[in-house]
Order: structure tokens, then sequence, then C-alpha cells
């Protein structure tokens, strides 16, 4: 376990629609990575800290909404979430959030203020514990990151 760990951390990458399409689909916004490289390689950032790490992709925002509500029994400790187009749209993924009580992280591979109007609104973003948005899949090993240290395993963050 990394040093400044107090126990293991349990963690759950969830993505939203159409990430499964990643590498193919608008590379000039999200670029070429995939969305299977994404989750080897914090599978291997976590698995170095002696965390577990699971991911879960849907396009049907019932499929994420049900995960959310397991993971609680699961002893889930952290999510790490791009909810993608549900960001925009979804009451119910974020009254599931709420209801579990895990603390989130909100990632975006592109910056959903630079783009159109619409995507600016998040219904995450206010429950969350920080938002990761525009840095590609380096966003993912941000969140991890944070997810790992010592101020998430206490809940705080920047003083």
């Amino acid at each position: 376990m990394k040093k400044g760990l107090t126990r293991a951390r349990s963690i759950l990458v969830l993505h939203g629609p159409n990430l499964n399409l990643l590498g193919n689909r608008e590379p000039g916004i999200y670029g070429t990575v995939t969305l299977d490289e994404i989750n080897s390689n914090l599978a291997n950032i976590a698995a170095e800290a002696g965390a577990r790490l699971a991911h879960f992709q849907s396009n049907a925002e019932a499929e994420l909404i049900n995960r959310i509500q397991s993971a609680r029994q699961e002893q889930i400790d952290f999510i790490i979430i791009n909810p993608a187009a549900y960001t925009h749209t979804s009451i119910a993924l974020r009254d599931a959030l709420a209801a579990t009580g895990i603390p989130f992280i909100e990632v975006h591979l592109s910056n959903i203020f630079s783009r159109e109007p619409f995507r600016a609104k998040s219904y995450f973003s206010d429950l969350a514990r920080g938002v990761i948005t525009g840095l590609g899949p380096k966003g993912y090993e941000l969140a991890l990151g944070y997810v790992l240290s010592r101020d998430a395993l206490e809940g705080g963050g920047l003083e």
C-alpha cells in the first residue's frame, strides 16, 4: 500500500453513454484513447496503491443507477463518474449518487464549458467532491490520484 494511506480503497469508475465508442468517436474532441485503455491504466494505478478498482459503462440510465445503488452494499469508498450526456439531463442519476452518500468526483474528457451552451449545465457538480474537465484521459488519473490520497480519506481538499 502507498505511504500515507490508512487503508485500502474500494473505488468504482462509472462511464456514461457513448463512452464505449472512445477512440473512434469524434477524436478531435475526445481523443484516440479507448475506454479499455483508460480502464486498464486506472486498474494498474489502483493496484500499485493497494486499492480495488471496478469499472462499469452503460448507455442506459437505469443500469447506471442500479450500479450506483449496489455500490453501497459493496462498500465502495469512492466513485469517479463521467456521466457524459447525462451530465446535463439526469436528475435520477444525481439522486442515486446523493442517496448512497458515497463521495464522488465528476470527470469529463472535454471541457464542457467551452462547448455548446447546453453542455455547461451539470446536475452533479454541486454534489461532487471535485470536478475535472477538459484534460482528456489524464483527468481520470488525476481523480484517482486524489481518491488514493490522504485528503480523500479524511474528506478534505485544498485548504
